[in-house]
This record gives structure tokens, sequence and C-alpha cells, in this order.
């Protein structure tokens, strides 16, 4: 079935010199309340200040070596020292601001670059659609953390490097997406009337595609931080990422494998991958639930078809 578009019954008229006012998809804040989407909001918030003011609360310099080495948490640190005299809370802390601004970008320029090559390959189609697409595929037929290897360690080993190998292997999700929503699109009646009236292919996708295909994208770049984080953080943690000295999550839990006595050297970092990776997802799931149209019917207590 053809999805129903998101626009009011205002006849269109070509000598009117206004657009007709298109409505754009709205969140359902009822949705909102469940509470793993409250929980995952709030963990979301509360590490997004922390990589904001890490300089602020850091008890301790994370590259100062002056502290007793390997002391347990409780002993004079919070969380304890690592095998150099660092304070580990404020390495977790200073990790947040390598690990979370960054995938948040990558996420960002994954959507930006699947979501334009997507909407032009669906709305074209032709021989456009058919080249994109199977340099989409190309890319999708490897395994996504395997790709980022290797494209990584060809590069270099360095955070730079780690994003831009994990930008390569993530925005063909968002292409794929997006050529599917503007396929069921671009053949809408308020599509082909605004092409009658003479809006060229880039207004079209801009005033009358996008704003009915945002929702699902959205959704998917909420879901895809967590795997943004997960990704580079693995990068760095197999020395494709993040280099010595720096504080980054991957890494101080691949400098923990080297002193397995000293569990609370992997177990800090690893529990902050763990709740930000987990509040990021409860993020999405209650975003798609609040902008899914057949949950808000059912919501509403209306039909399913």
């Amino acid at each position: 079935m053809t999805p129903r578009p998101v626009i009011t019954t205002d006849e269109l008229d070509p000598t009117d010199a206004k657009r007709p006012r298109w409505r754009r998809p709205r969140v359902r804040l009822g949705r909102w309340s469940a509470p793993l989407g409250i929980a995952g909001a709030l963990v979301a918030v509360v590490w997004i200040l922390v990589a904001i003011f890490a300089p602020i609360i850091e008890p301790h310099d994370p590259l100062a070596q002056n502290l007793a080495i390997l002391q347990p948490p409780g002993q004079g640190t919070l969380l304890g020292t690592d095998e150099l005299g660092r304070d580990v809370l404020s390495r977790v802390l200073s990790g947040a601001r390598v690990t979370i601004p960054l995938s948040l970008l990558l996420v960002v320029l994954s959507v930006l670059i699947g979501a334009v090559i997507g909407a032009v390959a669906g709305f074209f189609g032709g021989w456009v659609d058919e080249l994109m697409m199977r340099i989409t595929d190309l890319v999708m037929a490897f395994p996504t953390v395997i790709l980022a290897m290797v494209i990584a360690a060809s590069l270099g080993a360095s955070l730079l490097n780690a994003v831009l190998a994990a930008l390569i292997v993530s925005w063909p999700s968002y292409a794929r997406l997006t050529r599917g929503l503007v396929l069921g699109l671009r053949s809408s009646n308020y599509v082909i009337s605004g092409r009658l009236l003479g809006f060229s292919p880039l207004r079209s996708l801009w005033r009358d595609i996008a704003p009915n295909i945002l929702g699902p994208i959205l959704v998917l770049a909420s879901l895809d931080i967590g795997t943004a984080i997960l990704l580079l953080s693995g990068l760095s943690f197999l020395g494709l990422g993040a280099k010595p000295p720096t504080a980054e999550w991957g890494s101080m839990v691949a400098d923990a494998v080297q002193n397995f006595d000293a569990w609370w050297l992997g177990v800090f970092p690893g529990l902050a991958i763990l709740s930000i990776v987990v509040a990021f997802n409860f993020v999405g799931d209650a975003l798609r639930d609040a902008l899914d149209p057949k949950a808000n019917t059912l919501r509403r207590g209306g039909p399913t078809l």
C-alpha cells in the first residue's frame, strides 16, 4: 500500500501564490512517558553534560602520573588508579569528551551522506539509481567491523582515521532507508502536483519529500549512536583508534587486559560504554514509538489499516 502523505487537504490552485502547508511529523509526547525512554534520555543527557564539563569536574589531571600505582577504588581515589598512577575517574570523564562527540559527528555525517545518496537515487531512478545502489551494495557486502578494521589499518592508527573508517561503513544503511522511503513517496499526488506547478527536483525533494521521511531517519540515527560508540571503542581497543596517552574508553579497556588483577581498570570504562549505549538504544526505541503512525493509531484506539 502506498503510504499516506502527511499533508493537508487544501486544494492546489496554480494561480495562488501560497504553497499548501505540509504538516511535518509530530512527536507524540505521551509516548515518552515510558520509564525506559525517560531513563535513557536522562542518562544520555548526563553523559553529554559530562563530556561538556569534564575539565571542570575531573578531580585530577587525566594524564598526570602523580598517584600511587594500581591503587584500588576507595583508597584515596574514588575509582582507583592505573598502572602509571593516573586517576581512573578522571580518565573515564575525559574519555567522554573523546568518544561521545566523535560518535555524534560520525552519525551526523553518515546521515547526511546516506540520505543525499538515497534521496537522489530514489527520486531520479534509472542509471543514477543503479550506480548509487550498486556502490551501496558493494560496501554492505562486507562485514561492518572487519571492513572498518581494514580501512583503519591501511590509513594508520589515529582517531581521525578511525572515524573515517567508521563513516565509510556506516552511510549505506541510511542510503537504503532513504531510497525506499523516497520510492514510496515520489509518485504521491502532492509530489506530482508540485512538479506540474513547475517545482524543480531539488525543491520537490526538500519541500515535499524530506519532511515525510525525517521520522524514520531520525529513529535510525538515534539507534546508531550506540553502534557508533561501540565501533569507535572497538577500533581503539584493537589499537586502531586513539593513541596513548589519550584517555579513550576503548583504549582504557585494552590497557586493562594487561592487568587482570586490577579489575577496576576495565570495569569502569566498560560500564561507561554500556550505560551510554543502552541509554541511546532506549531513546531510539521511545522515539520510534513516538513517530510510528501505527503505534499512535493503536494508542488512540483507531484502526490499524
